[in-house]
């Protein structure tokens, strides 16, 4: 009587099963000449086999040694311990970055069901986000930063539980960024240099994140008041050139963790807070290529931190003496008396004679 090996009888539906969801696989392997020691390796090897196929160059030869069943020896792809049962080795984690591969993202590659870390950036991946990325419910980190990725915004990281680290920078998305972003439970969002033109939602204050760079995008939006909740979580928060007008609102005092807030080359207009001197882990604050005025807040000059303040290009006609103790300062093309690299007498005169409008948020 012959004994059909469990496993392979497994590892046969399983296949057959792939047929039916993704039927292109059909011509890229065959369960019978698969040596492979679980289904989920097969599943990975149907997956990183469909991958090599959508790449159209690899001139660094990185997926060179992407052949045969053993899909743990291939370059940039990692192998764990499947999180659910220690005795399976499962595909924990892909890490292509600096590649100079040109391709696409294949639909098979949701088949990477343990797949915790996803890694492409520096590459010239181009299309969209496969909607078979819904099925990777593991994802912890995914960074596709500096491809060629376009379209909207790939709302299939919506469907992602898991997600920490989203950086999708330096690619070619645009439209509306859904407001569902900023309910995620994100540590770090990285979304700037794209062509995205929405507002920035009222619930963006929602965000845990400790870092968030939304700058070179035309957002055209006014600092969001509700920023204030992240008080106790946000350490960076990089919103420059992304069309931000208004002024400054006195919540940002609270921001007491943050290190690092950078406004400059927007529209942002009005006084600095007095309130950002409550900003005790300030190390960082840049607000030059503004239309600020009037006196820089003594309070600034406090922080125990700050060692890098910006604000040249702007319209402030007096700063504090002790500006002149921080590590790096840059205070040109402003109307300070006394100091050198001013805007001419005739041009303050001429920004000082009109009263300043905040403008209208919403």
């Amino acid at each position: 009587m012959k004994i059909i090996n469990p496993y392979l009888n497994s590892a046969l539906w399983s296949f057959l099963s792939l047929l039916f969801f993704f039927p292109s696989i059909s011509l890229r392997a065959s369960p019978s000449s698969l040596p492979l020691p679980n289904p989920r390796l097969l599943h990975a090897y149907i997956a990183l086999q469909a991958w090599k196929h959508a790449i159209t160059s690899d001139p660094n030869g990185f997926t060179s040694n992407w052949c045969g069943p053993n899909v743990c020896n291939y370059t940039g792809v990692y192998c764990a311990p499947a999180p659910d049962d220690t005795h399976v080795t499962t595909v924990a984690g892909i890490d292509l970055n600096h590649a100079g591969i040109a391709g696409y993202l294949p639909e098979e590659l949701g088949l990477l069901t343990d797949l915790a870390l996803l890694h492409i950036n520096s590459n010239r991946f181009c299309g969209s986000l496969p909607e078979s990325f819904r099925f990777l419910h593991l994802l912890y980190e995914l960074d596709v930063s500096n491809n060629l990725f376009a379209g909207k915004f790939p709302n299939v990281v919506l469907s992602l539980p898991s997600l920490k680290y989203l950086d999708i920078r330096f690619n070619g998305f645009e439209g509306d960024v859904p407001s569902r972003v900023f309910d995620l439970k994100l540590d770090a969002l990285f979304i700037n240099n794209n062509r995205f033109q929405s507002s920035l939602p009222a619930n963006f204050g929602n965000s845990p994140v400790s870092v968030v760079v939304l700058a070179n995008n035309n957002w055209n939006v006014c600092f969001p008041p509700s920023i204030k909740k992240m008080g106790g979580t946000l350490n960076e928060i990089v919103l420059r050139n992304v069309g931000l007008k208004g002024c400054l609102p006195p919540e940002i005092g609270l921001l007491k963790a943050v290190r690092v807030l950078d406004v400059s080359s927007n529209m942002v207009a009005g006084k600095l807070p007095e309130s950002i001197g409550g900003m005790q882990s300030l190390e960082e604050l840049n607000v030059a290529h503004n239309v600020l005025s009037g006196e820089i807040p003594a309070s600034i000059y406090s922080l125990p931190k700050l060692g890098n303040f910006t604000y040249s290009n702007n319209y402030f006609y007096g700063e504090p003496g002790a500006c002149q103790k921080l590590q790096e300062i840059d205070d040109g093309r402003n109307c300070i008396p006394a100091r050198p690299g001013q805007r001419p007498a005739e041009e303050c005169k001429a920004f000082y004679s009109h009263p300043v409008d905040c403008g209208t948020c919403g």
